[in-house]
């Protein structure tokens, strides 16, 4: 498959019409109309073969991650996802592969009205680099930085179910899965970036992040941009009737700690607006649950039902460590 026909096969599988998009896949860049008023909101990710996915990956699964994380981004800002770019590097051109994974890629972009509109595509490992852009209002960006003393930390969906499926991914070869492993894999190879959370929060949340190194490291970054610390109750730690079923709570709780790879929603509101938030996202169509409370001392610490201290061996997924 040689290039120009490869980048031929990406734009016909994700095409997507908006009026925004002036110029797309074809010139030397694109040429985007940002609606009066809005910001723009711009982020990227590297998906490298091995490292963010398993490299025997469906490569379906690999076009919706390389998209999902981006948008996961752009939910924790409260920005509406428009147009995307796409890196792809490949060491060969497989074109079934290629029109696989562009179909995976379009099948999001198209969840969330995204339009892919330029990129790159070259020989070398297996690695997929996405920049994901969107819009909103000015001064309505969802940040890291406005958690306040007092504060009510929640999250959106169920932690530890990614790196469950991270793990039956690894023992595959090792026989069949059954229907909650299954489960736990697909929500690793397909994870839900929570677009419509993000918007119902804009004006609500006073800080926000999503949640891709696991939620200590993630909760932490969180802290350390508001200048505040975080307490976070063990038992109260949304866990998956899949993961309770397949491994013991102990593992349950740590992999909903410090596993990473969830792209939920972590944010912080004021304790009167809890319900407010709990309902709107429940009508963006996923579930929230309080976890813990922001407090003046640095740093995430995790309490157990008796109120002790619970030292986790993992708090998250760091490069180069």
């Amino acid at each position: 498959m040689a290039e120009f026909d490869l980048i031929a096969a990406l734009r016909a599988r994700t095409r997507h019409a908006r009026d925004d998009v002036r110029l797309g896949i074809g010139d030397d860049a694109a040429l985007l109309q940002p609606a009066p008023g809005m910001q723009l909101v711009a982020c990227t990710d590297t998906l490298n073969a091995g490292v963010h996915f398993p490299a025997a990956t469906a490569p379906q699964a690999i076009g919706w991650k390389a998209l999902a994380v981006n948008l996961s981004d752009l939910a924790a800002m409260g920005a509406e996802p428009a147009w995307a770019l796409l890196a792809l590097s490949l060491p060969q051109a497989d074109a079934a592969f290629v029109e696989a994974l562009a179909d995976g890629l379009a099948r999001l972009a198209a969840q969330h009205g995204v339009a892919l509109v330029g990129g790159d595509t070259t020989r070398g490992p297996l690695s997929l680099t996405v920049t994901a852009l969107g819009q909103i209002a000015a001064g309505a960006a969802l940040l890291r930085s406005g958690a306040q003393v007092g504060d009510v930390v929640l999250v959106t969906g169920t932690l530890g179910d990614a790196a469950a499926g991270l793990e039956i991914a690894q023992r595959a070869s090792q026989g069949g899965v059954d229907a909650h492993a299954a489960w736990l894999r697909q929500r690793l190879d397909y994870p839900a970036p929570r677009v419509a959370a993000g918007l119902a929060l804009r004006g609500l949340a006073t800080a926000c992040i999503d949640l891709s190194d696991g939620l200590l490291a993630d909760l932490g970054h969180l802290c350390a941009a508001s200048g505040v610390g975080a307490e976070v109750e063990l038992d109260a730690l949304p866990l998956s009737p899949a993961l309770r079923a397949s491994v013991p709570i102990a593992q349950a709780q740590a992999w909903a700690l410090g596993g990473g790879d969830d792209y939920e929603l972590c944010f912080c509101v004021a304790p009167a607006q809890v319900d407010p938030a709990l309902a709107r996202v429940q009508a963006a169509g996923v579930a929230a649950r309080v976890i813990g409370r922001i407090v003046a001392t640095p740093g995430v610490r995790v309490r157990d039902a008796q109120g002790r201290d619970y030292a986790p061996v993992r708090r998250g997924y760091e490069h180069f460590a």
